[in-house]
């Protein structure tokens, strides 16, 4: 179990093609191709998991199965916010019926079902020993829709994320840019309305 540190910022297309120009001018390289990720997101009938995100509890998790466009591979993920830091827990997912018939189990929260599928681009970079990410082109699916429609979100997100053992204000000195809480989980039910604003 490794923590780590993240920086989430809120940013439009046009501000994610300026400041990736701007970080390759200055020595930012690519980790990785562009992938298409997808993410389907369980909570409790209540959303119980949803609420603990907005209202800030601690711990708290979100936990999907995750799996990249055309490759049929699965992989279970738990994000755990505690009082120590963020982390992630990660293991191969095999199921045998449709994903929307899926149902977990999780001591904390006790029985989870299908909530949303999320879809976004997501780029990879190195830049001073930090990984960055810019997610853009995201869209919300609702899983209890008949004809599912898809939701487009019109802002990009960009990542920062250094190991724990970095100085706090190591992203800030690089970075001159506003954070703000960007969870795609929760925008996604909000966006779709499947929980109330």
């Amino acid at each position: 179990m490794s923590f780590r540190k993240e920086k989430k910022y809120q940013i439009s297309y046009s501000e994610t093609i300026e400041i990736k120009k701007k970080f390759y001018n200055s020595g930012m390289t690519s980790l990785y191709p562009k992938r298409t990720i997808n993410s389907l997101y369980f909570d409790t009938k209540n959303f119980q998991l949803f609420k603990d995100s907005e209202e800030g509890v601690l711990p708290r998790k979100k936990i999907r199965v995750r799996w990249y466009k055309n490759i049929k591979k699965y992989t279970k993920e738990i994000k755990i916010s505690s009082i120590e830091g963020r982390f992630k827990i990660k293991e191969p997912f095999k199921f045998y019926h449709s994903l929307e018939d899926i149902s977990l189990f999780d001591q904390q929260y006790g029985t989870l079902f299908p909530s949303i599928i999320i879809q976004y681009e997501r780029e990879y970079f190195l830049y001073r020993k930090v990984r960055i990410t810019f997610d853009r082109n995201i869209t919300y699916s609702n899983l209890n829709h008949i004809i599912k429609p898809r939701y487009y979100d019109s802002m990009c997100v960009m990542e920062i994320k250094t190991p724990s053992d970095f100085p706090e204000d190591y992203i800030e000195k690089i970075f001159q840019y506003t954070t703000s809480r960007f969870s795609k989980y929760c925008r996604g039910l909000l966006h779709t309305n499947k929980v109330a604003k």
